[in-house]
């Protein structure tokens, strides 16, 4: 297999799989969300499944930032582990799994303190050098079902 990469301004080789690594490192797993605008396109283009059916909204690295201080106002520092991290040329496919604790508001559930697990999967293409678009899956059902049993948790 061939690995595709880009030469920096600063004339550093930085492939596809390194950009994604450094996103979830940094920006996915709520470290340092604002470093989004280092990893990601002005614009990037999130294709996501919401019941079924597919949506594409336009991103910033702004937007996605404020969205992973979301899910820390929601499952406190939650833990990411990436259980698969696959690439091809520019495209690069990782699922992982999130656990937290539910802290906040989840879709109108109320906090209830006990752990609450996602399991998602996304290809991220790369394109100068940035995250330009994505492609994710989330087990929503899944998270409804743990949210539900457990707000009947005494």
């Amino acid at each position: 297999m061939i690995s595709i990469g880009f030469i920096t301004k600063g004339g550093f080789y930085i492939i596809p799989e390194q950009i994604v690594r450094k996103f979830f490192k940094e920006v996915r797993s709520g470290k340092n969300p604002d470093y989004a605008n280092q990893l990601m396109a002005e614009q990037v283009l999130a294709h996501q499944i919401v019941s079924e059916e597919e949506q594409t909204v336009l991103r910033t690295p702004q937007d996605y930032a404020d969205h992973v201080r979301e899910m820390i106002e929601a499952y406190g520092d939650f833990s990411l582990e990436i259980q698969e991290f696959l690439v091809q040329e520019n495209k690069i496919y990782v699922r992982w799994k999130q656990i937290g604790t539910h802290v906040g508001e989840i879709d109108g559930y109320q906090p209830t303190g006990h752990p609450v697990i996602e399991i998602a999967s996304a290809v991220y293409r790369i394109e100068d050098e940035k995250i330009s678009e994505y492609w994710i899956q989330l087990d929503r059902l899944g998270i409804q079902k743990q949210l539900e049993f457990n707000k009947n948790i005494k």
